[in-house]
């Protein structure tokens, strides 16, 4: 197997040539799940005052640090502050300001008394109501229940940095410093397109002979699971015209990468390599890889190209392998692949190329065991579905025991 290129050294020349693509501003909403492409600096304090952490009483520590449940401290209410205001008057020594949770802290005060710890309770209708005054029933210390400003986040602080990936919690804090729109890496524009006279569409019904491109919907779905954004071409028919016109169809959406499926395998009609070689540079390789040995790739008018194999299964399994990288690359994203050690709970036999094998898993006694899907044909989608992960085999074995541990490159988060 020494003709074959290894799938270390096909994806280190893949990525040499992938630059991330340039930022654009987008709506707050429209941010999540894209990365970050600026630093974030805090323009003011978060939260911008001191405020109430609990519905209680404003006080002056010192006016109730004699406050116990058999010798409660009775202070005039002389304030009512509800959250969304802000105080007008002082506190005075010797008073109580009836506060809600997230309200200004009055000036004069340094602490509160939560309302379960008083006999100012009130209810959802009678909370207009003011007491006149309220019994303390604890001491409460210099900053009890208070949310100081900038506890969170301080003026001038970094809150979130550049290739930050923007989930729930960072639109939270991007809303609550202010930010209507938001700098993040552009998503790739990807054409992907299916290529062989066997092919219908979904919608169509099925001739003897014929099979439904699954190829362009699973991975148009998995471009957009990486942060893509896919764009479905029309079949391209096995002829050097329409070859052609589906090709320049992708070009003219002005991608940013271009996937097809099929015609770049040996004994494959010629029409495809021809139009390739008329669109761009492309090399045609053997990878030492199972499923999916043959692999193109190159640029056509200087868009990054991959000809994916045709069968389901390697189209797939290439795509996680090679393509996947290139998406997080484009994208500015992490690396969100994950591997983790299993014991295989089977014996299995490879070929001696790197074999990345369907395989669910499963944790017995603590430990992850993987064990097959059933056949590894590459024309099974089903096993797919199954899959957990895919058991990495290294190049030159051919025979695995039961027991022995193997590498599995996760395709779905297993709870163990």
């Amino acid at each position: 197997m020494a003709d074959l290129l290894s799938v270390d050294e096909a994806l280190e020349r893949i990525l040499s040539g992938i630059t991330t693509l340039p930022a654009e501003r987008v709506p707050l909403l429209d941010s999540l799940g894209r990365t970050l492409a600026e630093d974030i600096y805090a323009e003011a304090n978060h939260p911008p005052f001191p405020n109430s952490s609990m519905d209680g009483y404003a006080v002056r520590a010192e006016d109730v640090a004699a406050a116990r449940t058999d010798a409660p401290v009775r202070l005039p209410v002389s304030l009512d502050i509800p959250a969304g205001s802000a105080p007008t008057q002082p506190l005075h020594p010797g008073e109580a300001g009836r506060i809600m949770t997230g309200a200004p802290l009055p000036q004069g005060a340094n602490a509160v008394v939560p309302v379960e710890q008083t006999d100012g309770r009130w209810s959802a209708g009678d909370h207009h109501l003011l007491p006149t005054e309220v019994q303390v029933y604890r001491a409460v210390q210099p900053g009890d229940y208070i949310r100081q400003a900038g506890e969170d986040i301080r003026a001038g602080q970094v809150v979130l940095t550049a290739g930050s990936t923007l989930r729930a919690p960072e639109i939270g804090v991007l809303a609550a410093l202010g930010c209507v729109y938001v700098p993040v890496t552009r998503q790739p524009r990807v054409a992907v397109l299916s290529t062989g006279d066997e092919l219908v569409e979904v919608h169509e019904p099925l001739p003897p002979g014929k099979i439904r491109d699954s190829n362009g919907y699973a991975l148009a779905a998995l471009v957009a699971t990486y942060g893509g954004l896919p764009f479905r071409i029309p079949i391209a028919r096995d002829t050097l015209n329409d070859v052609r016109r589906r090709f320049h169809e992708a070009l003219d959406i002005r991608p940013d990468l271009i996937l097809s499926s099929a015609g770049v395998s040996v004994g494959a009609f010629d029409v495809v390599r021809a139009v390739l070689d008329e669109l761009g540079q492309i090399d045609f390789w053997r990878i030492n890889l199972r499923p999916g040995k043959p692999l193109a790739f190159g640029h056509l008018q200087g868009i990054p190209f991959f000809g994916l194999p045709g069968n389901p299964v390697s189209a797939m399994v290439t795509f996680d392998i090679f393509v996947r990288p290139v998406l997080y690359r484009l994208g500015n994203r992490a690396d969100e692949s994950a591997t983790v050690m299993v014991i295989t709970g089977e014996d299995i036999r490879s070929d001696g190329r790197r074999s990345y094998l369907r395989v669910k898993l499963t944790d017995e006694n603590g430990q992850l065991v993987a064990r097959l899907t059933g056949t590894q044909s590459s024309g099974v989608l089903t096993s797919m579905v199954q899959a957990d992960g895919l058991l990495i085999v290294p190049e030159e074995v051919t025979f695995v025991p039961a027991g022995a541990s193997l590498p599995v490159r996760l395709l779905r988060y297993v709870v163990r």
